[in-house]
Order: structure tokens, then C-alpha cells, then sequence
């Protein structure tokens, strides 16, 4: 792992050169799937089948509705109730996301409203084959049926025809009728252009492997997506001299499984916190089944920093803006308020990543590659689109309307400035 002291005057350079070098490495790994778009596009479900067959080993689009109950019939009972409480607590705090409209009159008696209405449709992409995420179907779905989305549905890639029977329940318990089993570059064509077999959606959401996210970056402006692209993961913890070097370690190779690309970020003021969680983190290595992932990710892009002040700390917090910020500190609410770019901050010791990936009601999906600097992770807000009404009385725009002529005119915009003149009461 790299290893990073402040009181080095190469920190700050170092530091910026490690950043970019991740985000070159993911930004690189977005291969050209203009071709597969294209074929779907043309070619409709025909091109579709051949792309499942041919990366999933499935030759069913749609699964049916026996099919779904059985495979959900078999699923442990104690998996059930985890995703129904996901499910209520996901629930609960989203609900309180809820917006309000806008409804404005002015003394000229002009009535300006900003009203909030649902998107139409939107699928949901579910990651699928080799690893499968219910709590990525609640995470996404439960957003969408608060914001009123009429229409929800789910693509999710099974493997030799078989779907994962928990992401099948999370979206039976969110009530979704339309389940497709496909996946990749070749699903996203599908559900933006349509088929015989799948009509086509406003909007698309859910992460995805590298496919997926080239695919969803292409077809921007024909159908809409995440103001956010979810990439590899991200945690950055900040630790004392208070923090157990065992439990900190094990929040790293947690965030470490998820992908080759994700990156695990340690900061202290502890010199000896900082050995410790490092002898720690290869000692757990080994009782994980992703073992392999893991090590690549800790070795490739993990970093131990020694930071001496506060301040520092608390500067580079905000320059890496993390997918996840754990604030594994005792005077953590002092740090709290200057810190402006992250997805999500846990506080606290018992406040960890590995609760607000599932349960706590939070969501999952949030901004990576330091793009919290400029957007959040998903909320009640991604499903609703925006409208401005304008309803002008007479006397509005007799009173409003020469303030405008003159912009116009300035502008060089005579036309605007004509349509408001033919307007306005003859004296």
C-alpha cells in the first residue's frame, strides 16, 4: 500500500498524481460499445438474444411468472425478512424526500407556480451473473415509486438462464411487473430504443460494469440517466488514536472486494494506528472469499496517510471528495462542518459503510472519482422531472414588459422585444 506523511513536501504532488492515476485507469477501461448499440438499435430483440447467448448463456429475454415464483419460493426465509427490512427503513427515509411545488403571486397579480411531476417510465439495471445486489434493487425502485414513476422496470443479467432468486424478490416486494433477463452494453440499447418484446423508457439508473457505464454515457439525450455515473467504490476513513485498528481494517477490505478499481483511503494523525491497520488489513485478507479482488484494490489504489493537523485533514478530505467518508474520530462533529464534498459521512465508530449499503435507510448508490464535488447520490429527486407555469395579467406585462424591450433590445434580440410591444395597451 502507498504511504503518504504530509510533512513531506512532495505530499500535496503525490497525492493529485495517485488521484489521477485511478481516475485514468477507469476512464480507460470504458471500452466503444457503439457497435452492439447499434445493432440492437437495428436489428431489435434478434440482436439482443445474440448478445445474451453469447455473454450470459441465456436464450430467454423473459422470464416467466412461474419461473419467478419458484426460484423466490426457494429463497432462505431469513434473506426475506433482511430485504423487508431494508425495504421499510429505505422506504421510511426516502418518504421524508418528498417535495413540495411552488406557487407564487406577485402584485402585478402575475401567478408564477414550479410544479414537480414523475417521469413516465425508468428502468432499473440490477447487476447480474457472476454477483447479484437486491439491496441495488431497493435502492433505486424505492425512490421512483415515492416520486410516483407509473412504470418500473427491471434489467437484470441472469447466467445459463437463471436469475438471482433475491434481486427477483427485492423487485416482486417493490411491486415491479416488468423483469427482463439481460444485461450489458446490448440490455441499455434495449430499454432506449425499444423492441418488439420491450418498449422503450425515459430514463435509465443502477450501476453496472464498464459496459454498462459506456453504453449509458452514449445513449445520453436519447433517454435520460443518473445526474451521477456510479463508478468503483470508494471509502476514505479518518481514525485517532482511539480507533480499534482491527474494526478499521476491516472496513477497508470490505470497501476493497467490491472491484479491482475500488479504492480504500486511511488517514491519521497516529503513527501507530496507521501500522497496525496496515498489518491488519493482509491478516484479513485471507478470511474472504474475494481475497483475490481485494488485494488488487488494496494494492493498486490503497492509501495510508500520515496527516499532522487538523486543518490537513480536512483539506485533502475535500480535495479526494469519497464516495463514503467515515469519521472514525472522537471530535468528529468538529470535523463535520467543514467537510462539503462526499456522498455519504458515517460518524462515529459504529457508523460504518458496511450498515448504509443495506439497511439504514440511506442510499448506495453516490457520487465517485471525485465527482462530489458537483452532484449527490440518488434520491426521490432523480425520478422527478421539473415544469415552470407562467400565468402574466394585463397589467404585468404593461409594467414588466419595457424593462424587458430594453434587455432585448440590447441583446439584439428585436423579435422578443416586437412580441412584447404588440402586447402592451396603446395609451
Amino acid at each position: 500500500m502507498k504511504i503518504l506523511k504530509s510533512n513531506n513536501k512532495s505530499f500535496d504532488r503525490t497525492l493529485d498524481k495517485l488521484l489521477s492515476i485511478r481516475k485514468k485507469k477507469i476512464q480507460s477501461s470504458l471500452v466503444s460499445v457503439n457497435h452492439i448499440i447499434r445493432d440492437v438499435k437495428k436489428n431489435g430483440d434478434k440482436a439482443l438474444l445474440k448478445y445474451e447467448k453469447k455473454f450470459n448463456q441465456n436464450s430467454k429475454i423473459i422470464p416467466s411468472s412461474k419461473q419467478i415464483s419458484k426460484l423466490i419460493k426457494n429463497l432462505d426465509k431469513k434473506v426475506k425478512q433482511a430485504i423487508n427490512t431494508a425495504y421499510d427503513r429505505i422506504y421510511k427515509f426516502h418518504s421524508l424526500q418528498k417535495v413540495k411545488d411552488i406557487s407564487y403571486v406577485d402584485k402585478y397579480k402575475n401567478k408564477l407556480q414550479y410544479k414537480y411531476l414523475p417521469i413516465d417510465s425508468i428502468a432499473i439495471y440490477v447487476p447480474g451473473s457472476s454477483a447479484s445486489y437486491p439491496s441495488t434493487v431497493l435502492m433505486n425502485a424505492i425512490p421512483a415509486i415515492i416520486a410516483g414513476v407509473k412504470r418500473i422496470v427491471m434489467i437484470n443479467p441472469g447466467f445459463k438462464g437463471k436469475q438471482n432468486s433475491a434481486v427477483l424478490y427485492a423487485a416482486r416486494k417493490c411491486k415491479i411487473q416488468e423483469i427482463y433477463s439481460i444485461g450489458g452494453a446490448s440490455a441499455i440499447a434495449a430499454v432506449t430504443y425499444g423492441t418488439k418484446k420491450i418498449k422503450q423508457v425515459n430514463k435509465i439508473v443502477g450501476p453496472g460494469n464498464v459496459y454498462v457505464t459506456a453504453a449509458k454515457k452514449e445513449v445520453f439525450g436519447d433517454v435520460g440517466i443518473e445526474a451521477m455515473v456510479a463508478g468503483p467504490s470508494e471509502v476514505t476513513i479518518v481514525c485517532d488514536r482511539n480507533s480499534n485498528p482491527i474494526w478499521v481494517a476491516s472496513d477497508l477490505v470490505a470497501q476493497a472486494e467490491h472491484d479491482p478499481l475500488a479504492q480504500c483511503i486511511l488517514i491519521s494523525k497516529d503513527k501507530k494506528l496507521i501500522h497496525d491497520v496496515k498489518f491488519e488489513i493482509f491478516k484479513q485478507l485471507k478470511e474472504i472469499p474475494r481475497q483475490s479482488i481485494a488485494k488488487k484494490s488494496i494494492i493498486n489504489n490503497g492509501i495510508l496517510m500520515y496527516i499532522n493537523s487538523e486543518k490537513k485533514i480536512i483539506d485533502v478530505v475535500n480535495k479526494i471528495a469519497p464516495e463514503h467518508l467515515e469519521l472514525n474520530i472522537k471530535n468528529y462533529k468538529t470535523f463535520v462542518k467543514k467537510i462539503k464534498n462526499a456522498g455519504s459521512i458515517c460518524l462515529g465508530k459504529y457508523a460504518i459503510m458496511a450498515m448504509t449499503d443495506y439497511n439504514i435507510g440511506s442510499n448506495h448508490v453516490l457520487p465517485t472519482n471525485g465527482s462530489a464535488k458537483y452532484s449527490s447520490g440518488i434520491s426521490v429527486n432523480e425520478f422527478y422531472k421539473r415544469i415552470s407555469y407562467i400565468n402574466l395579467s394585463k397589467k404585468g406585462i404593461e409594467s414588466l414588459g419595457p424593462s424587458v424591450i430594453t434587455l432585448a433590445n440590447y441583446e439584439g434580440l428585436a423579435g422578443h422585444a416586437h412580441s412584447i410591444k404588440k402586447r402592451i395597451r396603446r395609451k
